[in-house]
């Protein structure tokens, strides 16, 4: 087996290394506003509000003109449509973005559909031309791209099949990334959706991880220009046992001391359907175990950033100010918890108690 192959030009080694040591600085940690026209639709319609390219603009923009926002986010992952939308001001997004030294960051998958002759699993789509984005948005000001590959636990899934899938795609599309100067942020997601415990989560995502790190050895992926987000190891939302936020800590340190290399600049966790203050305690609680971390371990929160944000807003322009301060607030109890120094319910939360929801779509 032929193992000859070429690293990076060291000035691309520099440049990419950089960016991933920059999103993952300490205190500090991604703001995913990514969401599909569709999924920000329905959040939309929930306060009142057409599914518009300007209400979709206003509420953006309510995010990214909060005062203080880098304090404790460092990168904000977009949408297509969000990289060229404007302030009202006319001040492109990007542009204030850099003003305020928050790294941009792309969404590059093109959604999951189903895998042929699977058991009722997906795949993620988007490859074909994927280098020619990357440059267009490399050149749009565009740091690091994002791309999410789902799988759900059953009682015979993921198949084989579905994990050899997601670690080949995500393998696939972090070396094109790289290729064109973007930081691939690689995305496993192991569901929250069923009703398995702790311990079937955590083999899950060691065997989907291992497979991931593998496939990206093999295209020749650089890992110090790469980060990883995946899910925390916590039993399904259907589980009628519910860990503690130690035990959560232990399994999910566990499972990425077994498979996540320590040339990995950084873990940037997904909420993924859990509460704000459940993201905000476990996400402290893996900062506070008693096990090596030779990475760090910080936060890349959609809904766990933003479901109070949403509740204040409420669609109208005169509540901005205090949903901006609802933000502050949980990017702030974030920041904390990626030191371990968080103190649970010392950030009182606008928004419900779950943000879970079946077959969640982006």
């Amino acid at each position: 087996m032929p193992t000859y192959f070429s690293y990076p030009e060291p000035a691309l080694q520099k440049e990419l290394k950089a960016t991933a040591e920059a999103i993952v600085a300490p205190g500090k940690g991604i703001l995913a506003v990514d969401e599909t026209n569709e999924g920000i639709g329905k959040l939309l319609a929930a306060v009142g509000l057409q599914n518009t390219e300007n209400n979709r603009r206003r509420y953006r923009q309510l995010l990214f003109t909060t005062d203080n926002l880098s304090e404790h986010v460092s990168a904000t992952i977009l949408f297509d449509e969000t990289v060229y939308q404007k302030t009202d001001d006319g001040t492109p997004f990007i542009e204030l973005l850099k003003k305020k030294n928050i790294i941009p960051g792309i969404k590059v998958d093109m959604d999951a559909v189903p895998l042929f002759l699977s058991l009722d699993e997906v795949t993620t789509q988007g490859l074909d031309n994927l280098a020619t984005r990357c440059a267009e948005y490399k050149k749009q000001g565009c740091r690091f791209a994002k791309w999410r590959c789902p799988l759900k636990i059953g009682e015979h899934t993921p198949s084989v099949q579905a994990i050899n899938d997601t670690a080949q795609v995500l393998a696939k599309y972090a070396s094109i990334c790289q290729s064109q100067g973007l930081v691939p942020i690689v995305e496993p997601d192991v569901l929250l959706d069923g009703d398995h415990d702790i311990v079937r989560n955590q083999k899950v995502s060691e065997q989907a991880l291992a497979a991931v790190y593998k496939a990206l050895n093999d295209h020749h992926v650089f890992l110090e220009g790469t980060l990883l987000k995946p899910n925390m190891v916590t039993p399904g939302h259907g589980c009628s046992k519910k860990n503690t936020p130690q035990e959560i800590a232990t399994a999910t340190v566990t499972a990425l001391l077994r498979t996540v290399p320590a040339a990995v600049p950084g873990i940037a966790f997904l909420s993924g359907g859990l509460s704000e203050e459940e993201a905000s305690v476990y996400l402290n609680a893996i900062n506070r175990v008693s096990l090596k971390r030779p990475w760090a371990l910080t936060f890349s929160y959609g809904r766990a950033l933003q479901a109070s944000v949403w509740k204040t807003w409420a669609g109208k322009d005169a509540n901005t100010k205090a949903a901006q301060l609802e933000l502050l607030k949980r990017t702030k109890a974030n920041g904390l918890a990626s030191l371990g120094k968080y103190e649970g319910g010392s950030a009182t939360s606008a928004g419900s108690k779950s943000n879970y929801a079946a077959n969640h779509r982006y």
